[in-house]
């Protein structure tokens, strides 16, 4: 006799198989296997159209041979384990189907204890389409309800009792709705703009707002200058973007183990690793198309950041030291970029002022993920070479790299050049004394456990910051265009 569940769901008394791709775990893993291929073994790519040359199972076997994905990284449908948990503890059988290499299933099923039995590819046979059903049939029996999200799920569909519908477009739901009952849904939200500004960090656009600081410290302000930078900006900005996508998918496994990068757009399977790949694509394509219109001297610039970045991103953020050099050097590259986009001199002056910032403001940033870790309890950072023992150097180097940026300012404002382009020099001391309140302001916000990830960004959003920075800027302008010697004892 059957219960009232039951009653309500005949479906409830018949094994369910679940596929993989796209339903229990949003991503692709033949996708994230190949990304992974890249990192570990990357001439291995160019065997992969030899691979698939001999059969889609052939290639997935290859690579699973030679990389490891490891299941505890994967993103997983969490309202959906949570029904299949319900439904096993209801005395259910729950089977893993997937066309994905069965190294793959027999972990994820080993990781999440939840599958009685594993239906897999191997290197014979591809389980999609016919093929899945038939082996489905051959396992499980005639009688079975699937859930799946896509039209390559709807082969299998048509020899299911009943479906269960994960994240399945309009089309697809519609097409199965119209042949057999539908156990349970599970909509996926859309990628919409929200996601795609959180992949390209829009947000981190401010920065090559340092394009303009020639521009602002030469006092020029001609209309086909700042033409010329605000294309340049949007140039830059496609590139960093393009980037920014490039070190998220390099860095997945990282990210999946970090409290907050886990919830990126690529890390959580809400945007496919296809798609990033296309947008990086065509993103770098048009800026640097953008920039052969500007000149040739800014599309080197443009490379040079973009090489320099995806270093950073691929290696050099994993050595000590050397990663936070390597962000001061792209804070000041994007100074100097400015300046070749318009062709004005960028001084020593600027340049020495602006590493030492930068330095100081990038230690920032790693003082504050140390930070966090140890009020977690954690040693150290994953895909980093520090450790939380480290911020007893971290945090006296950080504070002198600022005050050595201030040290630059003064010399600078004593220096014969800057009393031929000032008007009142003296007035520029006002800079070195807000220069030490907001960097200061800065490292105390840090010691409190107040600093995002980003302290650039940070001080955009801090209204201190805010303050000290627009008075800087009037200091300037009066300091320029002010002669205040008659008014001196």
């Amino acid at each position: 006799m059957l219960d009232s569940r039951q009653a309500q769901r005949p479906s409830a008394s018949i094994p369910l198989v679940v596929d993989l791709d796209g339903t229990l775990t949003p991503t692709d893993t033949l996708v994230e296997s190949v990304l992974l291929l890249a990192k570990q073994s990357p001439f291995d790519l160019l065997r992969l159209p030899l691979w698939l040359a001999r059969g889609r199972e052939v290639m997935k076997a290859e690579v699973a041979a030679r990389v490891s994905l490891a299941p505890e990284q994967l993103p997983y449908r969490q309202d959906l384990l949570d029904y299949l948990r319900q439904e096993k503890a209801g005395g259910r059988q729950i089977v893993l189907a997937t066309a994905a290499h069965r190294a793959i299933a027999d972990g994820v099923a080993g990781h999440l204890g939840l599958f009685d039995r594993v239906l897999a590819s191997d290197g014979s046979r591809n389980l999609k389409g016919s093929n899945k059903l038939a082996a489905i049939r051959a396992e499980v029996g005639p009688d079975f309800a699937y859930a799946g999200d896509s039209a390559a799920d709807l082969a299998v569909w048509e020899g299911a009792q009943a479906a269960v519908l994960v994240g399945a477009s309009r089309a697809v739901s519609s097409a199965v709705r119209r042949r057999h009952p539908v156990e349970k849904e599970f909509s996926r939200p859309a990628a919409g703009p929200a996601t795609w500004r959180k992949a390209l960090r829009m947000h981190q656009w401010a920065k090559n707002l340092l394009l303009f600081v020639p521009l602002l410290t030469a006092f020029s302000f001609y209309p086909e200058d700042l033409a010329t930078m605000l294309l340049a900006f949007l140039c830059f900005s496609g590139a960093a973007s393009a980037t920014y996508i490039a070190n998220d998918l390099w860095d997945l496994g990282n990210d999946r183990r970090h409290p907050r990068k886990k919830l990126r757009p690529f890390a959580s399977g809400a945007l496919p690793i296809t798609s990033g790949v296309a947008a990086a694509t065509l993103l770098l394509a048009g800026a640097f198309g953008l920039a052969f219109a500007i000149n040739t001297g800014f599309a080197a610039m443009l490379l040079a950041y973009v090489v320099l970045t995806t270093a950073y991103s691929w290696w050099l953020k994993e050595r000590v030291l050397i990663d936070v050099l390597v962000l001061s050097m792209l804070y000041t590259m994007r100074i100097v970029t400015g300046s070749v986009a318009v062709g004005i001199h960028t001084s020593a002056w600027l340049l020495a002022f602006s590493l030492f910032v930068f330095l100081s403001l990038a230690l920032v940033k790693r003082c504050s993920e140390l930070q966090l870790m140890q009020q977690r309890g954690q040693a150290g950072a994953h895909g980093r070479d520090y450790r939380v023992v480290d911020l007893a150097v971290l945090w006296p180097m950080g504070l002198a790299s600022a005050l050595a940026a201030v040290v630059v300012l003064g010399l600078f404002i004593n220096a014969p050049e800057t009393e031929q382009r000032y008007a009142s020099p003296v007035l520029l001391w006002g800079l070195a004394g807000l220069m030490i309140y907001w960097l200061g302001r800065l490292w105390i916000k840090t010691a409190r456990g107040e600093m995002d990830d980003d302290p650039v960004l940070y001080a955009l959003k801090d209204r201190g910051s805010r303050m000290a920075v627009g008075l800087m800027a009037v200091i300037a302008v009066c300091a320029r265009s002010f002669d205040i010697t008659n008014l001196l004892p």
